[in-house]
């Protein structure tokens, strides 16, 4: 029997499936006790978190994220100015992701160049060792014009990081990787190559540390990939700047579109009335959560006006995906009862993969 707490929050909808579940033999999934807060997390520093990844701590028993730290409180900033010379901030759960509070700065150990600028994190753990394939940029600038490459950082704790190797791809203006482990162990990284349209391009690796280019990966504009396994199918999720775009791949090598986006419509609850974008997904069992950022203040209804603190605060919202008929959607207003495992023998590089 459900504690009466949760059942309260599901709603008359949400008892009868549990009701028809019973009845058909099955066992309801794992809930959590009260429905992920609106907005899932905001940022104390800067008010601006985004391009979020999650991850479970094993040594301490707690979900962590990792977050593009943009300084939105920068009133007189000039430019783009606030999205550079930015850090990478870190929050945590410790109660399988319903609830975050904000942890620390990442302490990152490469800052070659004054005004240095860290983006997009994407961090994995493999045998005890923390990785994280970061963007960097050479300063803090007005504009979009400038190099930016993709470092390669290990951590023993994943808090403190050291400098490894700059990422050799094909061009020195990429962004935003995503990594992913292929059926023969050999890793593969996606990034978004800047000077060709921001097309996604992909590299393969035997060890995490020694890259070989594989040219193009997709045709499609984007940036902020996202590729897992679920529902016995391979997945890249990419910010297309107008929602997120859906591909579905057999062999990760040939990505077909889905004609749906996600998240292209504004939601209805408190900070989540525009658009979603670059995401990460955390797969649990048979259950999938998408985690986005979104700006509050550049909703359809009411937008703030431009360059104000209000149109560049942005917030992490999560909402659960739903598999039909061989497609992935969301409804980003329903309640979201969200329950990540923890454990001594948990990996959460298989429970994204």
């Amino acid at each position: 029997m459900l504690p009466r707490t949760m059942a309260s929050g599901l709603g008359n909808g949400g008892l009868l499936l549990l009701f028809l579940l019973s009845l058909a033999g099955c066992a309801p999934p794992a809930l959590s006790q009260k429905p992920a807060p609106k907005p899932l997390y905001a940022d104390p520093v800067f008010d601006g978190a985004a391009d979020p990844v999650v991850i479970y701590h094993q040594k301490e028993k707690k979900w962590l994220m990792f977050y593009t730290n943009r300084r939105a409180t920068h009133a007189q900033a000039e430019g783009v100015t606030w999205v550079h010379g930015t850090r990478i901030g870190i929050a945590q759960s410790v109660d399988g992701g319903t609830t975050w509070t904000y942890r620390d700065t990442a302490n990152i150990n490469y800052r070659p160049h004054p005004g240095y600028t860290h983006w997009a994190p994407e961090v994995i753990e493999h045998q005890g060792l923390y990785h994280m394939y970061l963007t960097y940029v050479p300063g803090t600038f007005p504009d979009w014009k400038h190099p930016r490459h993709i470092v390669h950082l290990t951590s023993p704790d994943g808090f403190n990081w050291e400098y490894r190797s700059t990422l050799p791809l094909v061009t020195d203006k990429v962004i935003d990787a995503s990594v992913y482990r292929l059926p023969n162990g050999t890793w593969r990284l996606w990034y978004n190559n800047e000077r060709d349209g921001k097309s996604i391009y992909y590299v393969d690796s035997p060890d995490l540390f020694h890259w070989q280019d594989q040219g193009k990966a997709l045709q499609a504009r984007g940036e902020g990939p996202k590729v897992f396994r679920w529902k016995d199918q391979y997945w890249m999720i990419l910010d297309a700047w107008k929602g997120l775009q859906v591909f579905r791949s057999e062999d990760l090598l040939t990505w077909q579109p889905q004609e749906e986006r996600l998240l292209e419509e504004p939601g209805t609850g408190p900070e989540d009335q525009a658009m979603g974008g670059h995401p990460d997904v955390v797969v649990a069992g048979d259950r999938a959560f998408l985690f986005y950022f979104t700006h509050p203040g550049r909703a359809k209804a009411h937008p703030a006006p431009a360059h104000s603190v209000a149109a560049k605060r942005s917030v992490i919202q999560v909402t659960e995906l739903v598999y039909h008929n061989g497609k992935l959607t969301c409804d980003r207003d329903q309640p979201v009862y969200i329950t990540l495992p923890t454990g001594k023998s948990l990996s959460a590089k298989r429970l994204k993969r």
